[in-house]
């Protein structure tokens, strides 16, 4: 008896583990961001595009999606928002790139971007302070377990962070990183 109920526990912890695969990929981010995805302003000189993003094997009980990109190695006491999207449609499995601009015309309808910290409702890509090292980026997908966060676009990042982690089923992220 002790052999069987071993057993099924093990069975019950792997199908568990196994069963927990949602994964965040992107086409375009690799360990270092380039000159597609900087900021262009504030002293950088880049495109300032969004990356192209897709996911995959979100939980049961997912109704929507939100996205985060989020430097935490900002030198401002609370890290930097860059990016923040949330209320994407429950169908939505990936971002093209571009997805980010400020008309969001690429974002699937009902998607609402959140003000970054750059002062506007769209992507904001990496522009760390010349000579304060490598900064990290995290770019995090969160499966929701409602259809809508009940907010604008104009909550704060720290509000919209609130309401995804008291609203969140699984989150996936990818990290690279940029210095000037």
């Amino acid at each position: 008896m002790r052999y069987f109920f071993l057993s099924f526990s093990l069975f019950a912890l792997v199908s568990t583990v196994i069963s927990q695969n949602f994964t965040l990929q992107s086409d375009e981010l690799q360990g270092q961001a380039t000159a597609r995805q900087v900021f262009s302003g504030f002293g950088c000189e880049g495109e300032n595009t969004s990356p192209q993003l897709s996911w995959s094997d979100a939980p049961e009980g997912t109704k929507s999606y939100a996205i985060t990109m989020y430097d935490p190695d900002a030198p401002t006491g609370s890290g930097w928002w860059h990016w923040v999207v949330f209320d994407l449609p429950v169908e939505t499995t990936s971002l093209a790139s571009g997805a980010g601009s400020e008309e969001g015309d690429l974002l699937p309808k009902g998607a609402i971007q959140g003000v970054s910290d750059y002062g506007s409702a769209s992507y904001g890509g990496p522009c760390p302070p010349e000579g304060h090292g490598f900064h990290q980026y995290l770019v995090t997908v969160y499966a929701l377990k409602t259809e809508s966060l009940g907010l604008d676009a104009s909550a704060s990042p720290a509000v919209i962070g609130y309401y995804l982690n008291a609203n969140a089923l699984a989150k996936a992220s990818l990290v690279f990183y940029h210095q000037r």
